[in-house]
């Protein structure tokens, strides 16, 4: 797993050090920053070209920083009755309801949430699903609190959580031990859009922002990111760098998968 457990966890390595030499500086991952909010259908087309060559060694370890356009999706365990409005009125309302291959429920992405989709393979020291949650969880726990926000985890609940409810979703897929999807952070997205939906199949729970919490004093998105950025590194031990050739010839021409609408 990424390492990013406690120094008496016997599973901590911190930057994998023996000796004098750091193993961590020889790991990197080519990022992609995405300041447009994408239609899903089109983020997932990017996802499925790069996982592929990821799982071919084509490309080195990826990851995409971006926003949705507004869509609602239910991953391998979402159920349509936690749907509180008729997809014909989501329709009229510009949303999308899409089938997704990752784990989970539902959720709603839109502008104003930060959405972080690793493509990495997870190498012999970190081949764990539930340790990869748990770094994801730990990149929005580290995240929130850079602005003031305390974050936690929650027993037997996946995700980042704050007093004033989820900050952050996680669900993601392991396929070939190369990730896909990954986790949505609020930022500033307008919470209304939950309304619609009992996220994360979880009746009762509220679900927050930075912005629902700081008001006039929430970070834009870009300074979220940069702070996400950072906490990736740290916890998954590959440095972010841009620009990568090979990376970018990958993606080549890109064109939506086919809709999965439900």
């Amino acid at each position: 797993m990424c390492s990013s457990r406690g120094k008496n966890d016997p599973f901590y390595f911190p930057a994998f050090r023996f000796g004098t030499f750091d193993f961590r500086s020889l790991m990197s991952a080519q990022v992609f920053f995405f300041d447009d909010p994408l239609a899903y259908q089109e983020g997932l087309a990017i996802q499925h070209k790069l996982h592929a060559a990821r799982v071919a060694d084509e490309i080195p370890d990826t990851v995409l920083f971006l926003q949705h356009l507004p869509v609602i999706t239910l991953g391998n365990r979402g159920r349509e009755h936690f749907l509180q409005v008729s997809k014909e009125e989501l329709s009229r309302q510009g949303i999308d309801v899409i089938r997704a291959s990752r784990g989970g429920d539902i959720t709603y992405h839109a502008p104003g949430q930060l959405i972080i989709y690793p493509i990495i393979k997870l190498g012999s020291h970190e081949a764990d699903a539930h340790g990869y949650l748990y770094n994801l969880e730990e990149i929005a726990i580290r995240t929130a609190n850079d602005f003031g926000v305390q974050a936690f985890r929650r027993e037997g609940m996946n995700g980042a959580w704050s007093r004033a409810g989820k900050l952050a979703a996680i669900g993601f897929r392991l396929k070939k031990w190369v990730s896909l999807h990954g986790m949505s952070f609020n930022v500033n997205v307008d919470l209304a859009g939950f309304n619609v939906i009992i996220p994360c199949g979880l009746k009762g729970e509220s679900v927050a922002s930075l912005k629902s919490i700081l008001g006039k004093d929430c970070p834009r998105v870009d300074e979220v990111r940069s702070s996400m950025s950072t906490h990736f590194e740290d916890v998954c031990g590959r440095k972010l760098k841009s620009d990568d050739p090979i990376v970018t010839k990958a993606l080549g021409p890109l064109q939506p998968l086919p809709s999965e609408r439900v």
